[in-house]
């Protein structure tokens, strides 16, 4: 499922940087695995009055120190740090649309803003603790310019044995329509088969949800077929989509970094 309103294989192990970021790509945040000594906010190292010294602070759960970057953004595991800094966007409703975009989370749709934040977060939390080889679901914070701005899911069922992954995402609304969403599927569509080493990818949306049908479409997707969900208690039709590796091989992108991947695989129970 995809919310884009307008506006496996087996056998080789992915080889990726251990630090595959640029420090003036996110000013003013700590890298995923190093915190910065003396900075604040906006500064950069070697600016007057910074220090460059910097202290390994990896998480306890792998899935939080993973991150997907390209060009234009990055996708980081979703730290209680990052989830509070993207609450004041889940608080105003901006994950929303018109029409509603999405069938899950449900919680996103809840009219008290506390609540829809309460739910939203026990949603992401009860996700953590239900990891299993036969499902899991990896969150990821969206960042634009350093700032959280939506997220990037991706979700496995018997994925050791099918090698097959639906993605999942949303965007603030003042960001939409500016090619931000494709960017997204094509840094989650890199970590799931250059990451994980995926046999396939697939994506659902709403028939009335143009934006993520377009991006599917055109990123090579294949239609899938169509299936029932509801929205808002409603029946409403999805259309599917899916991707092999071999698709998605001749488009593959070579600005795309990754870190964490390996210690991922494992804690998800994946092969070697």
């Amino acid at each position: 499922m995809e919310h884009l309103s307008t506006g496996g294989g087996a056998g080789r192990r992915s080889t990726c940087p251990s630090n595959a970021h640029g420090l003036d790509s996110l000013p003013g945040r700590s890298l995923p695995g190093w915190s910065l000594v003396g900075c604040r906010r906006g500064d950069k190292p070697g600016a007057a009055g910074v220090s460059a010294e910097y202290a390994p602070h990896m998480y306890s759960y792998p899935p939080l120190n993973l991150s997907v970057s390209t060009p234009r953004l990055e996708l980081r595991g979703a730290t209680d740090d990052l989830l509070e800094e993207l609450v004041p966007v889940v608080r105003a409703g901006l994950a929303d649309a018109e029409p509603p975009p999405f069938d899950d989370p449900m919680s996103l749709y809840e009219p008290d803003p506390d609540l829809r934040v309460q739910k939203w977060l026990q949603g992401i939390w009860r996700g953590r603790g239900s990891v299993t080889p036969d499902f899991w679901r990896l969150n990821l914070v969206v960042l634009i310019d350093g700032r959280p701005s939506g997220m990037q899911d991706i979700i496995g069922t018997s994925f050791d044995t099918y090698g097959t992954a639906v993605t999942f995402s949303w965007l603030s609304a003042e960001l939409r329509g500016r090619g931000l969403g494709r960017e997204m599927r094509e840094a989650a569509l890199h970590l799931c088969f250059e990451g994980f080493e995926a046999a396939e990818a697939s994506s659902e949306a709403f028939l009335d949800n143009v934006g993520s049908n377009r991006v599917s479409q055109a990123l090579g997707y294949e239609r899938n077929g169509t299936t029932w969900a509801t929205r808002r208690g409603q029946p409403e039709q999805m259309q599917r989509w899916r991707i092999t590796r071999e698709k998605w091989l001749p488009a593959r992108r070579d600005d795309i970094t990754m870190t964490g991947v390996d210690a991922c695989r494992e804690t998800f129970g994946q092969s070697p």
